[in-house]
């Protein structure tokens, strides 16, 4: 039996379209990767973003699992430091109980909007690295550049502001400790008498930490005995030590046994590699908005992509994440993302995909499926 594949989607925004048509196209998109076998639909959170309509998880999966049958559905990520562990437990509990075994929440993390610790955040790595293959998958090295924008430092810190923080400042792991406490009734007051906090009490979902390195989250994941989602699209300089670290701290827990591992790619699939190729050649454009702070644009077309006048600094700064894209035919693909899970030793790979055009984006999960299970 291969092993399972699942969908990222950020419910992208294409140049020239609204946030209505992104809806539309991820309802579209659920659907049909559930009948294609995907084994869970996630979607992301990103607010105040020009080209992304996910900005709010629960509402969306609530939708999607609304339109759906069988597919599990949930967050990658919600971001706690950013709400409060119980409205987070609220909101998908609210979903779970509505469709049980069905939801996955997914936990990710923020740093402090401090202008010292988004600096840290974004130091510059050490020397210059040359990129590494192990058992056939590329590891680039960290990208370059993004401690000199401080445009994307103001946004981040603009951003969490706005958003907001709950007043009570804790440690991630007792954040997640808490909502595991409201989703087994287990939560206590300043008292010790016991908390009710329905309908998150009881759910039937399945909590999971996405992380990008071998810190927090990674250590949380592991103390607290839960699935582990390493962000190789997102951060694939650290994708190996991010998962090593879990390995290495997981205790087995009422809710899991051995470490789960899932970890993420960017994908595109058409007919051909050359098709593929420039279906893909927008993708590059859309990275460098986000880590110059102007925010995901909408993703650009072909034609606007190509219009854009690159200089080395700015193909330097993207290099990772496209020089790690799987772009190709879905034999080329499938050879791909067999290396990315052999090397991670991965127990699933979620894959998240990029285009302009919605069919074009529906066909490369078509291809893929296809692909996957015959390879």
């Amino acid at each position: 039996m291969p092993t399972p594949l699942s969908v990222l989607d950020l419910a992208p925004i294409p140049s020239g379209h609204t946030a209505a048509d992104a809806l539309h196209n991820t309802i579209d998109l659920a659907r049909r990767a559930e009948q294609l076998g995907y084994q869970r639909y996630w979607v992301a959170e990103h607010h105040l973003t020009p080209g992304v309509a996910s900005a709010a998880p629960a509402v969306l999966i609530a939708l999607i699992a609304g339109a759906t049958n069988q597919i599990r559905v949930g967050s990658a990520a919600v971001l706690l430091g950013q709400h409060s562990p119980l409205v987070v437990a609220e909101q998908f509990g609210t979903v779970a109980q509505l469709h049980p075994d069905r939801v996955d929440l997914g936990l990710g993390r923020v740093a402090p909007n401090r202008s010292e610790d988004l600096a840290r955040r974004f130091a510059e790595p050490g020397p210059v690295s040359r990129p590494e293959v192990v058992d056939g998958l590329l590891i680039p090295p960290k990208p370059r550049g993004l401690a000199k924008s401080e445009q994307l430092l103001a946004r981040i810190a603009e951003q969490q502001r706005r958003v907001g923080s709950p007043a009570e400042e804790l440690d991630y792991r007792t954040q997640v400790g808490r909502i595991l406490q409201y989703l087994t009734g287990s939560s206590r007051d300043d008292r010790g008498e016991p908390l009710t906090a329905n309908p998150a009490e009881g759910a039937d979902l399945d909590v999971w930490i996405l992380g990008s390195s071998a810190g927090e989250s990674s250590a949380a994941a592991g103390a607290l005995g839960l699935p582990f989602a390493a962000n190789y699209h997102v951060n694939p300089s650290t994708v190996l030590e991010s998962v090593s670290a879990y390995r290495r701290d997981f205790t087995a827990s009422t809710r899991l046994k051995r470490p789960y591992v899932v970890v993420s790619a960017d994908v595109l699939v058409a007919d051909t590699d050359e098709a593929a190729r420039e279906l893909a050649a927008p993708y590059a454009r859309w990275v460098h908005s986000i880590r110059t702070g102007a925010g995901a644009i909408p993703f650009p077309t072909p034609a606007e992509a190509a219009a854009f006048a690159w200089t080395d600094e700015q193909r330097a700064l993207v290099a990772d994440r496209v020089d790690t894209q799987f772009v190709g035919a879905p034999e080329t693909v499938a050879r791909g993302l067999a290396a990315l899970r052999d090397a991670t030793g991965a127990d699933e790979l979620v894959v998240t995909t990029m285009t302009h055009a919605h069919l074009d984006r529906v066909r490369s999960y078509e291809l893929l499926a296809k692909a996957w299970q015959e390879a």
